[in-house]
């Protein structure tokens, strides 16, 4: 039987990623640290690695550190999911240089699927519109939780959760309010808390 938490199965890692994306001021030189550092904490990523041509047990785990994440593009390791299903994660960074700076941390859905069929050809099949959100608004709210546990750590601008975000909506965008109705859910800080808005189709 495949094993979703298998490194070297590259049907793990296809179909895409189902994301928790964080936006941090780019000009914030500690804040992507902070937010990386809270973020494996808050997930409770189990090990730390580089590379995913080599299976956990059989490569040395890395730093985890922006300076890693530089030097390999991706962080991976593993992760229990609320269904009780461990599966293969990762997280990349977007921006810099004084820009927006977003840390992805994401679920591929090849290794999703292997745990939920009800998953399927999401987003491209005829399941995945508002039927999609039977099997998405548990894992949207553990990540939420997780957004929610990383930002009393290191406080960000924006949190989204959903498919495929890379960076498309910033903060500046929104001015602090979620569209209506919206796929991605939504993680925005009021003060010193945040509210989540989830996802509505």
């Amino acid at each position: 039987m495949p094993d979703p938490a298998s490194f070297t199965d590259d049907e793990n890692w296809s179909g895409g990623f189902y994301e928790l994306s964080l936006q941090w001021d780019g000009r914030d030189g500690q804040g992507l640290q902070r937010g990386l550092s809270a973020l494996w904490g808050a997930a409770a990523v189990d090990g730390c690695y580089g590379s995913r041509s080599h299976e956990p047990g059989d490569q040395e785990e890395v730093p985890c550190t922006v300076e890693s994440l530089m030097a390999f593009g991706h962080l991976r390791g593993t992760v229990l999911l609320p269904s009780g299903d461990r599966v293969v994660c990762g997280c990349v960074t977007l921006g810099g240089d004084g820009e927006p700076e977003w840390l992805d941390f994401y679920l591929p859905l090849g290794a999703l699927a292997r745990v939920d069929q009800r998953i399927g050809g999401f987003p491209f099949d005829s399941r995945s519109g508002e039927d999609s959100l039977a099997w998405r608004r548990p894992l949207d709210g553990w990540l939420a939780a997780v957004g929610t546990r990383i930002f009393r750590d290191a406080p960000f601008r924006l949190g989204l959760i959903g498919f495929e975000l890379d960076g498309r909506i910033s903060s500046n965008q929104i001015n602090g309010h979620a569209p209506d109705p919206r796929w991605e859910g939504y993680l925005l800080p009021v003060g010193e808390d945040l509210r989540y808005e989830p996802a509505t189709r």
